[in-house]
């Protein structure tokens, strides 16, 4: 496997790494603050990503790279569009930055091993449909323990009230 920096200075049709299967880890440069649509689509050897000053994760960058099974997305992120994580069907735990504002439609459809959400943002971000579409059996989403009456009554959100559960996250703890 290979790792690759990527550097958005120049405007993507499709990217250089457009259905690469052979990448295995990307690190995204400082200067990156938008990952582009279909930036990274169809990298199924994709396993590993570090973003430092990313603040948009374009539509379908990643879609079906089911190289993933746990992704951090740091708190400088404040939106991921469009189906940009569709299809990782072995992500299992995925933690949004806690500064997310919006999180577009069928961002996670068809994650279909998607068992852990932590949301850590305080605020519901704005909510596409179909975000949680097609996950595994029984997946929940953590959210701050006092925001979630917020959650639970957001536009969108409330599709997944009952999914929705409180937690604690300094202490790692679920919060009933």
């Amino acid at each position: 496997g290979r790792t690759l920096s990527y550097d958005s200075s120049s405007s993507y049709g499709y990217s250089p790494f457009y259905n690469k299967a052979t990448i295995t880890s990307v690190a995204i440069g400082d200067n990156v603050t938008s990952i582009g649509d279909y930036a990274f689509y169809g990298c199924s050897g994709l396993t590993t990503i570090e973003m430092q000053n990313v603040k948009t994760i374009g539509q379908y960058s990643f879609y079906s790279c089911t190289g993933f099974v746990d992704i951090v997305i740091p708190d400088t992120v404040t939106s991921i569009e469009y189906a940009s994580f569709a299809k990782c069907s072995n992500l299992i735990s995925i933690t949004i930055s806690k500064n997310i504002s919006n999180i577009g439609r069928n961002a996670f459809e068809s994650c279909t091993s998607l068992k852990d959400c932590y949301c850590k943002s305080t605020t519901p971000p704005s909510f596409g449909g179909y975000v949680f579409l097609y996950n595994a059996t029984g997946r929940k989403i953590y959210v701050p323990a006092e925001s979630v009456a917020a959650y639970k009554s957001a536009d969108g959100w409330k599709d997944y009230a009952a999914d929705i559960v409180g937690y604690n996250f300094e202490t790692g703890e679920i919060v009933e």
